[in-house]
């Protein structure tokens, strides 16, 4: 039967060394009110009343749908429960599992729980009806032992979904990420937070993706992404690290130990191995040479590079911000460029080199080798 009403009761934890209610703590990475507000939605509940004081009030709120009324004071309580239908109620804390069976969350008619809770201050009443499929928590060793029976549900729904596991045991999902059909998950994946995943993606091994957008077709290897969006047929990794505010287009190849900050990287563009791209905005096919670094930051504020479609930079190159690589460019290896290059340019920015002959010969006899 669906309610459209719920009443969360964030009692405060069981143990006297933490103040924080339990039912903020974390599965799988996820706040236990967050799974409890996402299994209530999907049942039908559109009005929330939690019942917590003002000094995890924000908190809760950020778990819940907008709009939930969260208060301490046992008037309002009684003014959102009154009048008719069923009012779903967690007294405690509990986290939905498919397979649980009756108890711990119940329901009752809503004037029936003002009635009861007017005389009594106790959270519990007369004439409920349990509901099924919750696990109640007391601890946070009860919350260890639940979370592995969780990752596997979350894993059996995905597979259903047609997601495929190498090693099911061996990956980690919050139970927000959504993922397309025909991606294969390899193991060591952890996938957090508000993550969307395309269709027939690779991810993993050793994968971390958290609050991300990934499109159709790319590949995560060994490579942690944060707050960011990836496009479709892109390349991350291995050792790849992409830092939230970054946007990485289609067909992208973000190499080994690329690093990738608060930053637009154009579709087609290559970012292959050992470089920097930090605040900037990269246009489309622009080839980065090995040890690339965009030296945003000069101890005090931080600055913009912006590099045109189809640049060419060279190895060994340091873009001092804020400059411009126009369209078309190249910047010759070993470079340090501190003015804007013109569209279709070369930049070269080295000193002469210079050979000394006879130096390190000289060198060896001077200290006796």
């Amino acid at each position: 039967m669906q309610h459209n009403r719920a009443v969360i009761f964030l009692t405060a934890s069981p143990d006297p060394d933490r103040k924080k209610p339990l039912m903020l703590e974390d599965v799988l990475f996820c706040p236990i009110l967050t799974w409890v507000a996402r299994k209530l939605t999907a049942d039908g509940v559109e009005r929330f009343f939690a019942v917590c004081g003002p000094e995890y009030a924000d908190e809760v709120r950020a778990c819940l749908p907008e709009g939930a009324v969260v208060s301490d004071r046992h008037e309002e309580l009684l003014d959102f429960v009154s009048g008719e239908g069923r009012v779903t109620v967690i007294p405690r804390a509990a986290v939905p599992a498919e397979r649980a069976g009756e108890g711990y969350v119940y329901s009752a008619d809503g004037s029936a729980l003002a009635e009861g809770w007017k005389r009594a201050a106790s959270i519990f009443v007369q004439d409920v009806d349990g509901e099924r499929g919750w696990i109640g928590l007391n601890s946070l060793e009860d919350i260890q032992s639940v979370e592995l029976h969780l990752r596997d549900e979350i894993v059996r729904r995905h597979m259903a979904r047609g997601v495929r596991f190498l090693d099911p045991a061996a990956v980690y999902i919050d139970p927000r990420v959504e993922i397309g059909r025909g991606t294969f998950v390899l193991p060591g994946t952890i996938l957090r937070g508000n993550t969307r995943i395309g269709e027939n993606c690779t991810l993993g091994p050793n994968a971390m993706v958290r609050d991300c957008a990934v499109g159709d077709g790319t590949e995560i290897n060994a490579s942690q992404i944060n707050e960011s969006t990836v496009g479709s047929r892109t390349h991350v990794g291995p050792f790849a690290y992409i830092r939230p505010n970054s946007h990485i287009g289609d067909e992208v190849k973000v190499g080994d130990f690329v690093e990738v900050k608060n930053s637009t990287v154009g579709d087609g563009t290559k970012i292959s191995h050992l470089t920097y791209v930090g605040d900037s905005d990269v246009g489309r096919k622009v080839n980065f040479g090995c040890g690339t670094v965009t030296t945003n930051y000069d101890g005090f504020k931080k600055y913009r590079c912006t590099i045109g479609d189809s640049a060419f930079i060279g190895c060994n190159t340091n873009l001092v911000a804020p400059v411009s690589v126009g369209e078309g460019s190249y910047i010759a290896a070993g470079a340090t460029i501190t003015k804007d290059v013109p569209a279709d340019a070369l930049a070269v920015a080295r000193v002469r080199q210079e050979n000394k002959d006879g130096w390190a010969a000289r060198r060896r006899r001077m200290h006796g080798k």
